[in-house]
């Protein structure tokens, strides 16, 4: 027990908990690289579902069924390890990671906006039309301000998924908190049993995850009682 707190505690700043500390940080940027990137492209792959152009919808209906079929653990290997084993080139463990994270998070993310969009009733649509207005217009001015508020909160908590699959990315050696974690795991060193550093690890990804959790349930919660309001004066 004392070596553990020696190598936990002790200096320099705590040896273990300041190497987890400083490669969390790495976590957090892949983390945001994938839901910025994945939100762009997941905005991108939304529009085209919905669009009224066919062709458009199913080829990016097929994109968001190919991306959330193959697992993220696949994807990782086949950017970070396959496609530069097999053509011969070198990559970076952080493009390889970014690249696959965006990837997964824009299907998910495409998947829970398209479903935002079409939980606004039909009449809707249909109430803009007897107006004379076109399809962008309905878009912009009808349907977004509603599926935005049914869309928040699921958006939120699937941060909460996006930063438990960072921990995947240590397979293709990428530097981040899992990676850190099993090196001192592993290393023959005195208080840094996996038994010691796995509940350390478990700690630092529950303060990240669970502020998000909690405030995705919030908003679930004060805009389902807002919709639910805007809904009966509608009745009314």
């Amino acid at each position: 027990m004392k070596d553990a707190f020696i190598a936990i505690l002790g200096k320099p700043f705590g040896i273990v908990l300041f190497q987890l500390l400083e490669a969390t940080q790495y976590t957090i940027y892949l983390s945001l690289i994938a839901f910025i990137g994945g939100g762009l492209i997941g905005a991108c792959v939304t529009a085209a579902r919905v669009s009224p152009v066919k062709t458009l919808a199913r080829i990016f209906t097929a994109y968001t069924w190919l991306f959330q079929s193959v697992p993220l653990l696949m994807l990782l290997f086949l950017l970070g390890l396959g496609i530069p084993h097999l053509f011969e080139i070198q990559v970076d463990p952080w493009r390889a990671a970014g690249i696959a994270l965006t990837l997964y998070t824009s299907a998910y993310l495409a998947e829970v906006w398209r479903g935002a969009l079409t939980a606004i009733p039909s009449g809707q649509h249909e109430g803009g039309k007897a107006l004379g207005m076109t399809f962008a217009q309905i878009m912009l001015l009808i349907i977004l301000p509603q599926a935005f508020r049914l869309a928040i909160a699921p958006t939120v908590g699937f941060m909460v998924q996006i930063i438990k699959g960072t921990s995947l990315a240590y397979i293709i050696g990428f530097h981040d908190l899992m990676t850190v974690g099993k090196r001192w795991a592993n290393a023959p060193v005195p208080g840094t049993q996996p038994f010691v550093i796995y509940p350390l690890m478990a700690m630092i990804y529950f303060s990240l995850c669970f502020p998000l959790s909690v405030w995705s349930r919030r908003l679930e919660k004060r805009l389902g009682s807002a919709s639910s309001r805007g809904g009966a004066a509608a009745a009314a």
